[in-house]
């Protein structure tokens, strides 16, 4: 007898999900790395493929990306240890956040087409390897810090989905998404405030060595804020893709979720600016 749809979801979920929690809360930073690198060049793969890449040429592509991970990883002169220096962080996370700040907005809006190979393979590095690149710089600093951050996508998905099957009247990208509304951001966007605002108090135990107080709290709330509005962005992108490949899911890898891609897509572009946020404001631990 067949499995249900929901069934498959959950038992995905179910093996899944301790699975990555044992990966970074257990393993050091390096096998961190191998862990996420793994994950993001599945998501690559599934990237080449929506975009209409070769074989040879999305395989060329996949191997660019996990080799450009492994250099950073590995090469003495950029010095990771546990995380990388800071200009190094600076450096690749803030190429990806440019493109999600300013280039996917407008891409989407423009409707740009995303078969264009040679746009969309150096879209792909850019914004898989940043990705990685916060994950790895997250989870050195501390597991929790990663945590957090993944929460707010998955608290700001679950609050639109549910405002916008309430509230949803005006469509936020009807050409790319017709299920997203504006009223489902503004929920996502509320959701993520409380969960700010609730996550303030331990941020000295994060690392955060400024004074506290009420602007720096709702400094906070903005960057969360911004977290969150960004993801949606990293969601919407995703769909461009699939909706220029006239297909419903990136893959079929995950039983009941479709793609790693599907799952990945708004993580892609939030972690970024959350290693940003965290090399900007917290202080590292020392080795040990």
């Amino acid at each position: 007898m067949a499995s249900s749809p929901l069934a498959e979801r959950v038992t995905t979920a179910a093996v899944l999900v301790p699975l990555v929690l044992a990966a970074l809360f257990l393993l050091p930073p390096p096998g961190w790395a191998l862990v996420a690198l793994l994950i993001v060049a599945l998501a690559a793969r599934e990237w080449v493929k929506l975009a209409g890449f070769g074989a040879i040429a999305g395989g060329a592509l996949v191997a660019a990306v996990v080799a450009s991970c492994v250099s950073l990883l590995v090469h003495p002169a950029l010095g990771f240890a546990r995380g990388w220096p800071t200009p190094v962080v600076y450096a690749v996370c803030g190429v990806a956040a440019v493109f999600w700040l300013l280039v996917a907005p407008a891409w989407l809006a423009g409707g740009w087409t995303t078969q264009r190979r040679a746009a969309t393979g150096i879209t792909a590095a850019l914004v898989l390897v940043g990705a990685w690149v916060a994950l790895v710089e997250l989870q050195a600093r501390s597991p929790w810090l990663v945590l957090a951050a993944m929460g707010v996508v998955w608290i700001a998905d679950t609050a639109a989905y549910f405002a916008g099957r309430r509230f949803g009247r005006r469509k936020l990208a009807p050409r790319v998404s017709p299920g997203k509304t504006w009223e489902g951001v503004y929920g996502a966007l509320f959701a993520v405030a409380l969960y700010a605002l609730a996550l303030a108090p331990l941020a000295q135990r994060a690392g955060f060595e400024g004074a506290s107080g009420t602007a720096t709290t709702l400094a906070f709330v903005v960057v969360v804020m911004l977290l969150a509005a960004v993801s949606v962005v990293g969601d919407l992108f995703e769909s461009l893709l699939k909706r220029q490949a006239g297909v419903k899911d990136s893959g079929s890898l995950l039983p009941g979720h479709g793609g790693v891609l599907d799952r990945v897509d708004a993580l892609l572009a939030a972690m970024p600016f959350a290693a940003l946020a965290a090399t900007t404001w917290l202080a590292k631990a020392g080795p040990g």
